[in-house]
């Protein structure tokens, strides 16, 4: 028994911190009107699998609730404007398993609080973005539902997934992030949000809040994103329970819901203090390697023999999609493209140090294809999905900051840029240094895994990509 509020909608981006996306106007969403919402004409062709196995998940449910495991979308009781919506603008054909377990617990009375853990590329933004479509009450102007995320990047994709889903609905949506240009109005006079729907960063909802321009007294669900990095000590941790204790005073039964593809045991021990009873969902640790993507190493003399690598890698993978690689640093980030520029080669590099307008554009030029080779620091680590990106470079092993021990929940959502939707992809590891080696070592034992070695040869790394089903 599913319990879901019809929603018919709009989206409009305001100014200052609601930043603008050229392509998202309300004058250029479709009217319902006269649009045939007959699902079943739509003759949707179903493959009778789901992309996880059930038996990955350990399910934990709290109180007498009788939940029931969706089979398709409309056993999810979504509204006919949002079925659509994920039939002809998303191409979606049935739930995956994280949308199958997740969506009924999230939609069903008495709406119980939720921590689900899924693999990378498996569509966990969908499970909470259809959640938060599903609680909307289109007719009261205010917002209803509240998504915080790390990144700049990471919320205007997801306010611009929520806007496909939300097509043919009533809906508002918003994205809280900093402003553009340096003339936007301040927030401290800019009109309060109406949107029903928010998505924003930490910093920027707080400052919203602050200046009273955000009201939560209508909030009916809160989802922070990537949730073990917003409630990590050394991430986003103050900010995010600063807004949950403000929303706490005007909305005290607002459901929250915590998503990402990694939990570890601190966080998992912190939960407790953001959320009320809660259903859980969690990966057993060893299901947490992502079995489409190949991950290889391989052993470098020198910093000169990695870039010499990366040569060998664009060269072979001229024709295969998209790479990104990972480095530690910015300035790591900048040394290494202009070697590669240098070479002769075409790349784009992305680091917090750019400007916003310089950020947006790599992002977009990326996203559009125009750009095939992107180094990136861990900005783009987490949850950016690009499903043309099917290899992917760590230039410099992710380490947990200011030691040298692997940043194991890092690596993994590093891995996960590659191989979105279980589709194909590869991982090649460049270890130079005795402590890279040691952190490798480190890796495979955490996730019980052997990553298997490359040589340096152009054959060698022709028989890589083969096997990965990418030659």
């Amino acid at each position: 028994m599913y319990s879901l509020s019809n929603s018919n909608s709009t989206m409009t981006h305001p100014n200052l911190f609601l930043v603008p996306h050229a392509v998202h106007r309300n004058d250029a969403v479709p009217s319902t009107l006269g649009l045939d919402l007959n699902i079943a004409a739509l003759n949707i062709h179903r493959e009778n699998m789901f992309l996880d196995d059930p038996e990955d998940f350990s399910i934990t449910i709290v109180g007498d609730t009788l939940y029931s495991w969706a089979g398709t979308f409309e056993d999810m009781e979504l509204s006919p404007e949002v079925i659509r919506a994920l039939y002809l603008n998303m191409g979606y054909r049935r739930p995956s398993k994280i949308q199958a377990i997740t969506l009924p617990m999230i939609l069903t009375p008495p709406y119980k609080d939720l921590v689900a853990q899924a693999h990378n590329g498996t569509g966990k933004t969908t499970c909470f973005g259809l959640g938060m479509l599903g609680r909307i009450d289109p007719n009261l102007k205010a917002p209803q539902a509240l998504c915080i995320c790390p990144t700049r990047e990471l919320a205007i994709q997801i306010l611009e997934l929520l806007q496909r889903m939300g097509m043919y609905t009533g809906i508002k949506i918003e994205c809280a992030v900093p402003s553009l240009t340096a003339n936007s109005t301040p927030v401290r006079d800019r009109a309060p949000v109406t949107a029903h729907i928010v998505i924003g960063t930490s910093g920027t909802v707080h400052k919203l809040m602050s200046y009273k321009k955000l009201g939560v007294s209508r909030l009916k669900v809160l989802v922070f994103d990537e949730a073990d990095h917003m409630l990590a000590e050394d991430g986003f941790r103050d900010d995010s329970l600063r807004i949950k204790k403000e929303i706490d005073k005007f909305s005290p039964h607002c459901q929250v819901l915590l998503f990402s593809a990694t939990f570890n045991e601190m966080i998992t021990k912190f939960i407790p203090r953001v959320m009320k009873d809660h259903n859980k969902l969690f990966l057993k640790k060893e299901e947490l390697s992502l079995e489409a993507v190949k991950q290889y190493k391989v052993y470098c003399a020198d910093e000169l023999t990695k870039i010499d690598i990366k040569t060998k890698i664009f060269e072979l993978g001229a024709n295969i999609g998209q790479r990104i690689i990972f480095v530690r640093s910015r300035n790591s980030a900048k040394m290494l493209h202009e070697e590669l520029v240098g070479d002769g080669y075409s790349v784009t590099t992305i680091h917090g140090a750019l400007s916003v307008e310089d950020r947006d554009k790599i992002v977009k030029e990326f996203k559009g294809g125009l750009t095939r080779v992107l180094i990136s620091t861990d900005l783009l680590a987490r949850g950016f999905d690009q499903q043309q990106v099917n290899c992917v470079v760590n230039y410099d092993l992710p380490i947990k900051r200011g030691t040298s021990e692997p940043d194991y929940e890092l690596y993994l959502h590093r891995c996960g840029r590659a191989g979105r939707f279980w589709s194909k992809g590869s991982v090649f590891n460049l270890l130079c240094l005795d402590t890279d080696k040691l952190v490798m070592e480190k890796i495979e034992h955490y996730y019980n895994i052997q990553v298997p070695e490359v040589k340096i040869s152009e054959q060698a790394f022709e028989g890589a990509l083969k096997a990965a089903g990418l030659l």
